[in-house]
Order: C-alpha cells, then sequence, then structure tokens
C-alpha cells in the first residue's frame, strides 16, 4: 500500500540513534536529556483532550523510583529515555481487569497536567512521533520484564548497551529484544469481507482474524493456515499490505489480503466465538455506529486500517 506507513506507530522516522545506545549512561547525564514514563504499561501523557506525552527532566525527584532507563534515540536532537515506575505502587488504586484500561492516575511528584493513561485509549491522539516512542518504550519494557535470566544457563541477565540488550554475567551469553511476528488478514471474497470475534472482546467487536507466523513458515502459508484453522476458509492469493508493531506484548503485525476460494464457514470454538462473511454495505453501516451486530475493530489498530481502506478502494 502507498499509505502503509500512515498507519498508527508507523511512520514517524524518528532518530532511535542505535550507534548511541553503548552511550548511553553519558548521554543521560546531559543537561538536555529527558524521560518519558511508563507505569503497570501506561506512559504519562498530558491531560487533556490533545494527548502528548510528557516527558520530565532525568534528575526530576520521581526518578528515585524508577527502574533502569531505556535509550529510545535522539527525537527532535534531545536524548531522550523511558524508564519504568516500578516504585510505586499507592494501595488505593484498583486494578482494572478488562479489555482495555480507562483509568487514568496521577503521581503526587508530578501533580496535575500529567496521568498515566492506557495506550490503546489513546494511540491515536498521539502525534506520530510520540505514538512511536510510547510503543518502543512499552516492547522494550515488555521484553525485559520477561527475559530476566538467561535462556542458556538460566543465571539472572543485567541490562546492557542502553536497554537494548541482556548479557548473563555466568556464562556471557548475550541477548537482544525480540518481536512476535503475527499474521493478520483482510479475507475478501467479491463483495464481502470475513469477520470474527474472539471471547472476551467488547461487546459487539468483530475484526479481522490473526495468528502467529511460526517458525519455518512463510507470511503467506501462516495467513493460508490460520485462516483454515479459526473459520474453515480456504485462501489462494496472498498479498502484502502493511505492518504495524504492536506492543501488546511485542508483536509485529504484518498485514495481508488474502483472497478466499471457499465461503462455507466452520469456526472453531477454541480460537473464535463467531465468523461471518460482512458485505462492503453492512461494513459501512457498522463504521458509522449503525449496525445491529457489529462494531468495527477499534481506532488506531492495522485492522480498523486495512477494513477502513478497503471500503474506500484504496489497497493499491
Amino acid at each position: 500500500m502507498r499509505i502503509a506507513e500512515e498507519v498508527t506507530f508507523g511512520g514517524s522516522g524518528y532518530d532511535r540513534a542505535a550507534q548511541l545506545r553503548p552511550e548511553a549512561e553519558s548521554l543521560w547525564k546531559r543537561s538536555d536529556a529527558r524521560a518519558m514514563i511508563l507505569w503497570r504499561g501506561k506512559p504519562l501523557v498530558t491531560d487533556t483532550e490533545a494527548r502528548a506525552l510528557f516527558f520530565v527532566e532525568v534528575g526530576h525527584p520521581v526518578m528515585d523510583l524508577a527502574g533502569e532507563p531505556i535509550f529510545l534515540g535522539l527525537p527532535d536532537g534531545v536524548p531522550t529515555f523511558a524508564v519504568d515506575l516500578r516504585g510505586w505502587n499507592p494501595s488505593e488504586i484498583e486494578l482494572h481487569s478488562g479489555f482495555l484500561d480507562p483509568t487514568e492516575q496521577s503521581h503526587p511528584l508530578i501533580g496535575e497536567g500529567a496521568v498515566f493513561a492506557e495506550l490503546r485509549a489513546v494511540m491515536t491522539h498521539l502525534s506520530a512521533q510520540d505514538a512511536e516512542l510510547a510503543s518502543t518504550a512499552r516492547a522494550v519494557h515488555g521484553w525485559h520484564d520477561s527475559h530476566k535470566f538467561c535462556s542458556k544457563c538460566g543465571h539472572e541477565s543485567k541490562m546492557a548497551v542502553g536497554g537494548w540488550q541482556r548479557n548473563c554475567p555466568s556464562c556471557g551469553a548475550p541477548h537482544f529484544p525480540r518481536t512476535d511476528p503475527v499474521a493478520i488478514m483482510l479475507v475478501t471474497h467479491g463483495n464481502s469481507v470475513l469477520l470474527g470475534r474472539s471471547p472476551g472482546w467488547p461487546e459487539r467487536m468483530y475484526s479481522c482474524l490473526a495468528g502467529f507466523v511460526e517458525p519455518g513458515e512463510t507470511i503467506e502459508a501462516a495467513v493460508r493456515r490460520e485462516v483454515f484453522e479459526e473459520a474453515g476458509i480456504r485462501c489462494a492469493r496472498v498479498t502484502y499490505l502493511a505492518s504495524q508493531p504492536w506492543a501488546f506484548p511485542m508483536n509485529l503485525m504484518f498485514g495481508c489480503h488474502a483472497e478466499a476460494s471457499s465461503t462455507e464457514i466452520t469456526v472453531d470454538p477454541a480460537e473464535l466465538e463467531d465468523a461471518r462473511w460482512v458485505t462492503k454495505e453492512e461494513l459501512a453501516l457498522a463504521f458509522a455506529g449503525e449496525h445491529p451486530d457489529i462494531s468495527p475493530a477499534r481506532k488506531g489498530s492495522i485492522a480498523h486500517f486495512m477494513l477502513f481502506n478497503w471500503l474506500a478502494d484504496r489497497l493499491d
């Protein structure tokens, strides 16, 4: 797609300055260095209608509660880091366990004007650069949280190279942030698109089918396999459309267009609650909020991006 990089979390082109990662410790000491803060996966953003990341100076008192910094790069020429506020555990805040956490929290050391907000709730309000910074920070921190021990010898590893590596002090093995590839499919047959619904999703929400790419498998093969496994539909031609980093927890979504060669749906109940063919006219009603049974994928997701552009005949 010519508009592929318009997808949320992509296309900002900010300077990641990977060559400076070994110098992160000295960059942290620069007078203009700043940090974005995560708390339980939520980025700190402005408490305004037009959301933006809220940065603090690296010498701010709240840093005493933060974990090790990750060097994000030089957006706007400024050394920018991400920290996780691990030392703040307020007992009065009730945790939300639903599909998306709508609650927002403020920290007493930061004061008014900034709140921790669910990234999926604010992603479409952020600039392209802020969205990419927040997505990168969440994904890399998520990798550190789930890869604290050496996969070779089991010893606890240590963060290195500005947060872009973990080294094992026992056997010397280096470890690098991983990204899990996921195929997400716009499956069409004539004037209709195949939509599915997973258990636990918000009421009426339907989206494109998706699944992990397995070792030794091409993206195209993953598309055909997942669609058949989940919905019993055979696919012929598969073409790539766009990709999206999806930091929930650390995936890279490969958006593909698949042309169905069969139409009879057989749902795998372990994967889907329901699947159905939806015409362009029905999907247009869903996007307008006027369909009685269907709400489309959340705005900002690559599924929403592909479906919207299929409706607009902009898949070229």
